[in-house]
């Protein structure tokens, strides 16, 4: 392969630094480059004065970058991205980080790493970015007509186990329980942390097949608890980042049920939070297609109830009480002692079911209907669930703002405050803000004028 010159010429000291650290001397990673071609099917015959030439600044084209990062991981026993190794060929890998759903395993796992490390390394270009809106579609097609991958074992770094991924699992179980309890804001940190110190560690291990494909899912759980953290935390363009991540880890894993979860669970609400419906209903829609006689009837319900709050912010009031029937009826059939469910699906019960249902009528303007819906999610949900709770309280309020219950809405608007006061949650407030801005026709009364100044920060 040919090389080109940079445009300013410069001695490539990333390149040089990781030599070092490997151990490996110039003839050493031409041989190395050459081997990783060759199993790629490439004929390559760098030698070591073609390391010299890239340590001046020369940088070799088409597919040879990857494949000297490839080799140079082998020898670390971890990812090595091009832009470490100084090849980014001038590219601005950073804004797309994150946002592509790679061909490969291998790409897969460089993609999400340097997600991680890009998010602990607080870059501008992820904490300020916006949602690609063509990026909330393409990866569920990406998804969907992408063979599975044939195999995912490894044979670099240190050696993965199962008692590995049931450790990754263990800790997703605690992250979980404490952003329930606390809120995104103060556990968020530390779920970044962990996956660019520890879990980016255990990708770039050596593991077998199985193991391997028990290491994607759970990592794709954690991936995607990310992601929701990030939309509880304001950074919406940083979520969908991650919940691209999550699909594609999913898919690594084999485990097509939870890749119709992260599209229809994550990346659908992501759309629904910025009011992009016709995508909502896209996104279930590629999640009942993809994982089709592979979903349980709870995740089934969960698929539907998603889409139908797509068809309620478009209008079509018919589209939405026919496929909410239907999410009804698939959650009717779920058995809780069958013990089929995955432990991603487990908490979407009546509760939850309740609450998307509550969403639907309030964006229909169907106004009882939206109160029932509000109070059976709030009679079914456990006081652990704060932020839940405060959620089902603001839909609750809203409906009875359409009712013109504007007392009962500021007093049951004050509960949630209430409760998002002991929380972190941009989320949170987010629902605050949309019930103020719904009392706003009543702004001379009282009890709104009270209410107002009580939810004036609620959760700093």
């Amino acid at each position: 392969m040919a090389a080109r010159p940079l445009v300013a010429r410069q001695p490539n000291e990333r390149l040089q630094a990781l030599i070092q650290e490997a151990g490996c001397s110039n003839a050493g990673l031409a041989r190395r480059v050459n081997m990783v071609g060759a199993e790629r099917g490439i004929d390559l015959r760098y030698d070591k004065t073609s390391v010299a030439r890239w340590l001046r600044g020369q940088q070799p084209r088409g597919r040879a970058p990857g494949l000297i990062a490839e080799a140079l991981g082998r020898k670390l026993g971890r990812t090595v991205t091009i832009d470490e190794i100084g090849m980014a060929g001038g590219r601005n890998l950073a804004s797309g980080v994150g946002l592509h759903f790679a061909p490969t395993v291998l790409g897969a796992i460089e993609q999400v790493t340097e997600l991680w490390r890009s998010d602990v390394g607080r870059r501008d270009f992820l904490s300020g970015s916006t949602v690609a809106a063509s990026a909330l579609v393409e990866p569920s097609r990406d998804w969907l007509i992408t063979a599975a991958d044939a195999q995912v074992a490894r044979q670099a770094g240190s050696r993965v186990g199962e008692a590995d991924v049931a450790a990754v699992r263990a800790m997703t179980a605690a992250l979980v329980e404490l952003d329930h309890r606390f809120g995104s804001g103060h556990v968020r940190p530390v779920v970044a942390h962990y996956l660019n110190s520890v879990v980016s560690g255990l990708l770039s291990g050596s593991y077998r097949d199985a193991v391997g494909r028990q290491l994607f899912a759970a990592v794709a759980r954690l991936t995607e608890l990310a992601g929701y953290m990030a939309v509880d935390t304001g950074q919406p363009g940083l979520a969908q980042r991650y919940y691209i991540q999550a699909l594609r880890l999913a898919q690594a894993a084999g485990d097509r049920a939870y890749g119709g979860y992260v599209l229809a669970a994550s990346m659908s609400h992501l759309a629904a939070e910025l009011g992009n419906p016709r995508e909502i209903a896209q996104l279930a829609r590629a999640a009942q297609e993809g994982a089709r006689g592979r979903v349980t009837p709870r995740a089934e319900a969960m698929f539907l109830a998603a889409e139908a709050r797509g068809h309620a912010l478009l209008g079509d009031a018919r589209t939405t009480r026919e496929t909410a029937a239907r999410a009804v009826a698939a959650l009717d059939r779920a058995d809780p002692e069958s013990g089929d469910d995955p432990d991603w699906i487990a908490h979407f019960g009546p509760a939850y079911l309740a609450d998307e249902l509550a969403h639907c009528w309030r964006d229909l303007g169907r106004a009882e209907e939206a109160e029932r819906a509000a109070n059976e999610a709030l009679a079914a949900l456990p006081e652990t669930k704060a932020r839940r709770r405060a959620i089902g309280l603001v839909l609750l309020a809203s409906a009875q703002v359409q009712q013109r219950e504007v007392e009962a809405a500021c007093a049951t608007g004050t509960r949630a405050a209430g409760l998002l006061a002991t929380l972190r949650s941009s989320r949170g407030a987010e629902y605050l803000e949309d019930l103020r801005t719904r009392l706003e026709p009543y702004a001379t009364e009282p009890a709104v004028r009270e209410f107002g100044a009580l939810a004036e920060s609620p959760a700093a």
